[in-house]
């Protein structure tokens, strides 16, 4: 294809060539005007002699002409996968390729769109996101059309023409039927964040299509972390609360799910969930210190250096035994609460820590039978032995005896020895990895200092996670009812503290003993946690055992899976599986379950999932494009109409749609011919200058 065209080069500055033009037109009007002979052949010289500093030249352009880009969107996002409308995307596509193929001057590009993209934020059906991607390479003015074949389910669509990105008309090819069934549960609003045991407020809603519910009332589950804690009546379309206190610190996976209701397209959208991080208050631990000694001051140094804790710290420097004549009034020590401490606010500390605390008649018998019941309902209690836990004054011979962890036998040793881990203690989250540890296989000790205590002990209950002189129990573990105490048999972990041969690892051990007291899940024995990296789910299994056997987990929409764990040593096992689908996955090992998600919770694409055209209709109608609903049945019959259109014509009609030819080329090669140059143009020259002065002549 060839194109011609004129250009100038000025051989001067077009403003001296416009000066020297301007004074010549004077001199030459002048003689028009006079009526001089030869005027106009002045004129013409004068003129062409301008011209030929201008420097014209012809341009003869050879064009390539390119292929018209048709833009073929494919919607295989989660939502097409439902009612058959893969099947009817997959026949239409088919149809689609062949009539096209008949029109050589198109391009057909297809462009595939999945689930997510930038330009939502979502994992939701982002085609225009998909399109404005592929067509990055491609001029706007090449693109002659885009057609969508969609469910309509498109949550990117531009609301301006000028957002498009190109001129081209866009059509729509819609799968699904408009009468569809389909129940969805909506979150409106949810906190993300929230103090353990204070209450929170959730507002949903149930949304029918297509379903004649005539006032009836839905039942809506609400689990958390998989355990129903509610059932509710709502009203469908109408917004529901629900109120709630947060039951941990961490991850809180609230979900709901609403009835299922018969001939809905499916029950994937009649449950969300939200996930909620519990924030704990600062923790409130009361510190008992029997008397002074030289590792009191550890204790409460590990304590005041953790901002999250609020400590009340009591040493007994005055038992009532004591009795020099002081009068009381001049006494500067605070007398002891007991009462106000261990019967009536005892049930506030999530933490009481006797640190070598002996009877002194300091608290009455009684109350131990109410620390007792304090560990029993839920709290938390550690005991840290000295020499008095072996002879008469033990707490040991207290109502508390029951649910202590282990029995004293009277003796004490005081030769030296290095605190070991034990083997069950290489499992337990609490003692597994301690910095200085050796492997396993190792002969050495561990790069710990000694002690120079150990309070003798038999029949231990629990966990023994830490060994002293002969292997006997240093550190002991048990869950009593549903609390949680810790007994350690020796009052030395202070020589750790104050770096003696080294020290050892006492703020790394002691932190984790406060935290596995005050239940933080990840430092449980038996424990199945669930992550997201991506779409992998990765699933961690703690365990005291050896085999915990095979991971079952259920997919959103509703497939059983078999995984089997893989041991990574020291009771940690790990499964891991490539998530296909997105939302919320429930994993189960025994009586212990997890719940993680794939994508954001409650994504675009379960949102609303029935079929429909309202929302292309606004951008089809701006690019005079055309929008229709394939049949279920014979889908390749129902496609309209493909007719290529030139220039700015009509590009939709009855059951036809258009395709707009471009004029886009390329340019292959330039030829230059100068008009008013070289010999060509001299000899024009002199001949109008030697007319215009023979003219004179006569």
């Amino acid at each position: 294809m060839n194109a011609w065209s004129i250009s100038f080069a000025p051989l001067f500055p077009w403003q001296v060539i416009v000066a020297l033009a301007s004074i010549a037109g004077l001199f030459v009007l002048y003689g028009l005007l006079r009526r001089v002979r030869g005027g106009w052949l002045r004129l013409a010289a004068w003129v062409l002699l301008a011209l030929s500093l201008f420097n014209p030249s012809l341009i003869q352009e050879d064009r390539e002409p390119l292929k018209t880009v048709v833009a073929l969107v494919v919607d295989e996002t989660d939502s097409q996968k439902f009612d058959g409308r893969d099947q009817q995307t997959k026949q239409a596509h088919d149809g689609l390729k062949a009539l096209l193929e008949r029109f050589p001057q198109y391009d057909v590009r297809e462009v595939i769109a999945r689930n997510g993209g930038a330009e939502t934020g979502d994992a939701s059906s982002a085609l225009f996101g998909a399109l404005k991607s592929a067509l990055q390479d491609v001029p706007p003015e090449q693109v002659g059309v885009a057609i969508l074949l969609s469910d309509g389910q498109i949550h990117d669509v531009p609301e301006r023409l000028d957002e498009l990105g190109f001129s081209a008309p866009v059509h729509g090819l819609i799968t699904g039927s408009a009468n569809d069934r389909d129940r969805r549960l909506l979150i409106k609003r949810a906190p993300r964040f929230g103090i353990v045991k204070g209450n929170q407020e959730i507002i949903y809603s149930v949304i029918d299509t297509n379903i004649d519910t005539a006032g009836e009332l839905v039942e809506v589950r609400i689990l958390i972390d998989g355990e129903l804690v509610a059932i509710e009546q709502v009203l469908p379309g109408e917004d529901a609360s629900f109120f709630f206190d947060v039951p941990h610190g961490g991850k809180n996976v609230i979900e709901m799910r609403a009835d299922v209701v018969d001939g809905e397209i499916t029950p994937v959208n009649n449950q969300a969930f939200t996930v909620l991080e519990g924030i704990r208050e600062n923790l409130r631990v009361l510190l008992v210190s029997g008397e002074p000694h030289a590792g009191e001051r550890t204790w409460r140094n590990l304590l005041k250096s953790d901002a999250s804790v609020d400590l009340v710290h009591f040493t007994i420097l005055r038992p009532p035994e004591k009795q020099d004549g002081t009068p009381i009034n001049q006494l500067s020590l605070i007398a002891f609460p007991t009462r106000e401490l261990f019967i009536e606010k005892i049930d506030e500390f999530d933490l009481i820590i006797f640190d070598r605390y002996k009877r002194r008649g300091v608290l009455p018998v009684l109350y131990f039978d109410n620390i007792a019941r304090y560990l029993t309902d839920g709290g938390a209690i550690l005991i840290a032995a000295g020499p008095e836990h072996a002879d008469v004054a033990s707490i040991h011979r207290t109502p508390l005896a029951p649910v202590l962890p282990i029995e004293p036998t009277g003796n004490i040793s005081e030769a030296p020895f290095r605190p070991a881990v034990s083997e069950a203690g290489r499992r337990h989250p609490v003692t597994r990895g301690l910095t200085g540890m050796q492997p396993r296989d190792s002969e050495k000790p561990a790069d710990w200092s000694r002690w120079f205590r150990l309070i003798d002990g038999e029949s231990p209950q629990g966990d023994v996670i830490m060994n002293g002189a002969e292997d006997k129990p240093l550190l002991v573990l048990n869950r009593p009812g549903k609390g949680r105490i810790a007994m350690l048999m020796s009052d030395h972990v202070w020589l750790w503290a104050r770096g003696f041969e080294g020290g050892g690892p006492h703020t790394q051990l002691l932190r984790r003993l406060g935290h596995w007291l005050m239940k933080e899940p990840e430092l449980d024995e038996e424990a199945l946690t669930a992550r997201t990296s991506g779409n992998k789910l990765i699933f961690e299994r703690q365990t005291m055992g050896d085999d915990p056997g095979t991971l079952d987990l259920i997919s959103p929409g509703g497939d059983n899976l078999s995984l089997t764990f893989v041991d990574k040593g020291d009771g940690k096992f790990v499964a891991e599986h490539t998530a296909d689908s997105l939302g919320l996955f429930r994993a189960a090992n025994g009586e212990l379950t997890a719940l993680t998600h794939v994508g954001p919770a409650n994504p675009q694409e379960y949102a609303d999932i029935v079929s429909t055209t309202a929302k292309l209709t606004n951008i089809v109608e701006q690019t005079g494009g055309f929008i229709k609903r394939l049949a279920k049945e014979n889908v390749v019959s129902s496609l309209p109409r493909v007719v290529p259109i030139r220039g700015s014509g009509v590009t939709r009609g009855n059951n036809w749609m258009g395709l707009r030819t471009t004029d886009a080329s390329i340019l292959k090669g330039v030829t230059q011919v100068p008009l008013l140059a070289g010999f060509l143009g001299l000899g024009i020259l002199l001949l109008a200058m030697a007319g215009m002065w023979a003219r004179e002549g006569r």
